[in-house]
């Protein structure tokens, strides 16, 4: 481009058209487009001034300044009704097909009167016809049109003529065509159909610009409809990260929102408002702009709906709002332009959908997506370890005691008994139904029995440790009056241990020590149990337990407390024929045992006790207490390399603990879960499954950040395993500030590796390169180098990929030197090759410095095979030594200028081909030696060399070539003949065809 004081000439005007044409769609773009426009005019070059105003349109249509169009291209019809030499082909089809666009941008603004939207649509038939084009595309934009104003009859109508006219190069890609024909259908209520029509692009057969990420949007709600609710998390994900900051696509993204609303992930659909809430003021597509508005209404009703009217919501360049605050803007905004809209139109089809979707409801309250919002509330409602609710039977029980006095409470007592015996979660509810009979009935309980009932409310009253506390105290008193020692020991005991817990340890300790020496006396003389003085030495454990930290000397006070431990384990067992509950007691001495163990790093000491806790727990008939130490055993199994038996504890754990482990213990449960099948190498969907309820899990409870990052990256890891590029790279990209806040470098790495090969497969080699070399940097610090290498070459190959010359050489270059380091010749020749290749594009010099580095590699290769006495490693080094040879012919005839015998050749392109046919031999020879295994590469060197000899003009020996691929592979199919077989006797049989 000219300095800024040099006069703008035609030829410098048309290059910065050609440049902005490249830029990124968006504001910058649209404004120098119309800079372009400006000085095209002063050049008097209308052919110059035509192109500039082609430009503008085109810069506007991709961005939220799409309703900008009209006036450029009313302009444009005048210059073509004025002089239509001016155009050139180009640019008369560019007019052709940007009529379409202009059609859609007068219907989607309220402020075109509804006349002058069909008066244009005549016009454009007239200009198609004129010009020899199909009315196709008129068809689409008067269904458009039909569809905008509700007249189902007429879209009906015009649908079909728009599918039965014939395609030709005016046309909407078929995609785009799609796009809107099921978006009909899914309005219409028929939901399948319009999935159905939208499968070409869903499943990748069928893709644009703006596809599939158009049709990702629009599939959300008719999934969510027809209760399809994976598949509308995968399109979520794929479609959002498509769309994400992209302007033309604010009716994609206000589907998101609106998906996001309707599934329980309104912090989600929050974070997206937020960051596009630009478009809430801004848009120039008013459509497009009613779209966002709608969907954030629901949103923002949803948030207020669950208490959060209050929350800020940051917008651009404004001080923050609250939810409530900006419902009312938008709502009343939406309402307003829908109101514009069918003053226009004369329907009120655009207010009764506006309205719609700003009141509906969710398909469900909770849908994980794998992606992290930020959350609502400072502590969500957290599930606790409290035990189930009463039991039916229990609460029909105690209601039923009311009105048979004393009879009925006899028989409250006994089931009460009875499930205490079985410590059976619905005990207490037995209790409580107890009491309550006993007070409705003014019934007079004996002191055993009041004791019992006391007992039991403290129990219920732990919450409040002051009043749980007084009334252990009483039930001691009353089993001291009722003649029973031991249960007045064991309550006073309980009672001490409450206050131990509850910030008064020291003291509560020196209570349960005497206690503890109370009843080993009373269990002496046969007035005490063991269950009733184990469950308070026990206790005593329980407590010392957590003030180990706080002593003198904390190991000292760990080595007595583990003695202490397996002695009262010892006399658990030696007791454990008196009592059913025995077997649990034992359970939960083993537990608090082998948390002990657990913590000093004796994991396999551990997962002994945890298991033997499991197989008291079942032994004594309440799998609902074997929850914990499952999830223990799970813990401690997978931490020693045993994942079949964590998969086993941890599914049991899951099984029996529904409704007792809070937010984070769910989520660590379904984490190694997920990691325990992926170690076994299963199915890599339920590996997802689980991790994905990990993720959920962990985004509700507090301090959940980098236990949620662990599952995004084991979930990241599954998908691409499964070959789901897209959603693998969202949860990926939306793990990485959490996993390099709160996790080693180690896990950084993976995740960047995981999402530079995503980015890899999806064809944003730029991005991955940069994935890949932010993680080779972090690497390089390590003790080992292979993985900074591995990253170093890949990081080659996805810059290779993007076009980036000079950033993929370098990298090349680097894993070069540290595959030699490790003495890894056979990977370091390939990115010499690599280098040869890039060499062979950049250099001016070309092809003969191109040679000299890929000499490098055959250099490399065959000084490790003279040193290398290992059959395997010899075997390795000699097929890339082949592959090398192979390449060096490839580098030799791609660098040449011209082909033997054209009138340019002096004879080098004679003495090139010679060359690289003599590399072919050399390959073809070195692929013989290696046998079978290389087959394949041998073929595909001889039919190499065939072509050469073909253009060498040695007829003769092609075809000899050609005859012997063909003879090797044979001349039977059967169904187990491998494509690459099928492939190499076509190529033989073309060439052969070719020579004839």
């Amino acid at each position: 481009m000219t300095h800024e004081n040099t006069p703008y000439t035609a030829e410098s005007i048309r290059h910065a058209l050609w440049e902005n044409d490249s830029e990124t769609y968006g504001p910058a773009r649209n404004a120098r487009a119309e800079e372009l426009v400006g000085l095209a005019e002063t050049t008097g070059d209308r052919v110059l001034l035509l192109d500039a105003l082609l430009g503008l349109i085109d810069s506007y249509q991709f961005t939220s300044e799409s309703g900008k169009t009209l006036v450029p291209f009313a302009r444009l019809l005048r210059m073509w009704d004025e002089r239509p030499a001016d155009f050139h082909s180009r640019a008369l089809h560019r007019l052709h097909w940007q009529f379409k666009w202009i059609v859609y941008s007068l219907i989607g603004n309220p402020d075109i009167p509804l006349d002058a939207v069909r008066r244009w649509l005549p016009d454009m038939e007239r200009h198609y016809r004129v010009a020899g084009h199909s009315v196709r595309p008129v068809r689409a934009a008067e269904f458009h049109l039909a569809q905008h104003l509700g007249d189902d009859g007429l879209a009906a109508r015009l649908l079909t003529e728009w599918t039965a006219a014939d395609r030709d190069r005016m046309s909407d890609c078929l995609a785009c065509e799609l796009n809107e024909q099921g978006e009909w259908q899914a309005d219409c209520g028929d939901d399948e159909r319009a999935l159905a029509t939208w499968a070409p692009v869903l499943n990748g057969e069928q893709s644009c610009a703006e596809q599939p990420h158009l049709i990702l949007a629009l599939s959300l709600v008719p999934l969510l409809r027809l209760g399809r609710f994976d598949e509308a998390r995968r399109n979520h994900l794929r479609g959002y990260r498509l769309a994400r900051g992209n302007g033309s696509l604010v009716p994609a993204l206000a589907r998101h929102i609106e998906f996001c609303a309707l599934t329980g992930n309104e912090a989600r659909g929050l974070e997206i408002l937020a960051e596009h809430a630009a478009y809430l003021d801004n848009g120039e597509e008013p459509l497009s702009r009613l779209q966002l508005l709608s969907a954030a209404a629901l949103l923002l009703r949803r948030l207020t709906e669950l208490g959060h009217a209050d929350r800020p919501v940051p917008l651009p360049g404004d001080a923050p709002v609250t939810t409530e605050q900006l419902l009312a803007r938008t709502r009343d905004a939406a309402r307003d332009l829908a109101r514009r809209f069918d003053e226009r139109n004369g329907t009120d089809q655009v207010s009764t959908w506006v309205a719609a979707r700003m009141a509906g409801t969710p398909f469900t309250d909770r849908l994980p997506l794998g992606v992290r919002g930020a959350r609502l509330t400072a502590g969500s409602p957290a599930r606790t370890q409290s035990a189930p609710e009463p039991a039916q039977e229990a609460a029909e029980a105690g209601a039923a005691a009311a009105d048979g006095g004393s009879t009925d409470l006899a028989a409250l007592l006994a089931e009460a008994r009875r499930r205490t015996l079985a410590q059976h979660p619905d005990a207490r509810a037995a209790w409580r139904a107890v009491a309550g009979a006993a007070d409705r009935t003014g019934t007079a309980l004996d002191l055993s029995d009041r004791a019992e009932v006391t007992y039991h409310a403290a129990v219920d009253a732990l919450d409040d440790p002051e009043a749980a506390g007084t009334l252990f105290r009483r039930a001691a008193e009353q089993f001291e009056a009722a003649g029973d020692p031991g249960e007045a020991a064991a309550g006073r005991a309980r009672a001490a241990y409450t206050m131990a817990v509850s910030g008064r340890a020291e003291q509560g300790l020196a209570e349960l020590d005497a206690l503890c020496a109370e009843l080993r006396t009373l269990h002496a003389d046969g007035r005490a149990t063991a269950r009733q003085l184990t469950g308070a030495l026990l206790a005593s454990a329980r407590v010392r337990m957590g003030t180990l930290q706080a002593a003198p000397d904390p190991a000292a006070a760990a080595d007595a407390l583990t003695d202490e431990l397996r002695a009262l384990l010892a006399l658990a067992e030696e007791h454990r024929a008196e009592d059913p509950r025995m077997c649990s007691r034992i359970a939960d001495i083993s537990c608090l045992l082998g948390g002990l163990l657990a913590g000093r790093g004796d994991a396999p000491q551990a997962a002994e006790l945890f298991a033997r806790a499991v197989e008291r727990y079942h032994e004594a008939a309440v799998p609902w207490y074997a929850a914990e130490a499952e999830a223990r055993l799970a813990e401690a199994a997978l931490s020693l390399g045993r994942p079949q038996q964590a998969e086993q504890a941890a599914r049991a754990a899951l099984d029996h603990g529904a409704g007792l482990f809070e937010p984070l213990g769910c989520a660590h449960l379904h984490l190694i879960l997920a990691e325990s099948l992926a170690a076994t190498g299963q199915d890599d969907n339920e590996v997802a499954d689980q991790a994905l309820e990990a993720t959920h899990w962990a985004d509700q409870a507090d301090g959940g950040e980098g236990l949620g990052a662990w599952a995004q990256l084991v979930l990241g890891g599954a998908l691409l395993r499964l070959r789901r590029y897209d959603e693998s790279a969202s949860v990926l990209e939306s793990a990485l500030p959490a996993l390099e806040e709160h996790h080693h470098e180690g896990h950084v790495v993976q995740a960047r590796w995981w999402l530079g090969e995503c980015l890899a497969e999806l064809d944003d080699h730029r991005q991955a390169g940069e994935h890949f070399l932010l993680a080779a940097d972090i690497a390089k610090g390590w003790d080992g180098q292979r993985d900074h290498a591995v990253l170093a070459h890949l990081a080659g190959d996805a810059l290779n990929g993007a076009g980036l010359n000079e950033e993929a050489a370098a990298a090349y270059a680097r894993a070069e030197e540290l595959w030699r380091t490790l003495g890894r010749p056979q990977s370091a020749a390939r990115a010499v090759r690599a280098r040869a290749w890039i060499t062979l594009r950049t250099t001016g010099s070309g092809l003969p410095v191109a040679l000299d580095v890929m000499a490098t590699a055959e250099r490399l290769l065959t000084e490790a095979i003279a040193e290398t006495a290992d059959d395997g490693s010899r075997t390795t080094l000699r097929a890339e030594l082949a592959g090398t040879y192979r390449q060096t012919a490839e580098l030799l005839v791609r660098g040449c200028d011209s082909e033997p015998g054209d009138e340019d050749d002096d004879g080098t392109a004679q003495r090139t081909y010679e060359d690289a046919l003599g590399y072919a031999e050399q390959a073809i020879a070195a692929f013989a030696s290696l046998g079978e295994p290389a087959r394949h590469d041998r073929t595909a060197a001889q039919l190499m060399a065939a072509w050469l000899e073909s253009d060498l003009g040695h007829t003769s020996a092609a075809i000899t070539r050609a005859r012997t691929v063909l003879a090797d592979y044979g001349d039977e199919d059967s169904p187990d003949t491998d494509d690459t077989t099928k492939r190499r006797r076509t190529e033989a049989q073309a060439l052969l065809d070719t020579l004839a």
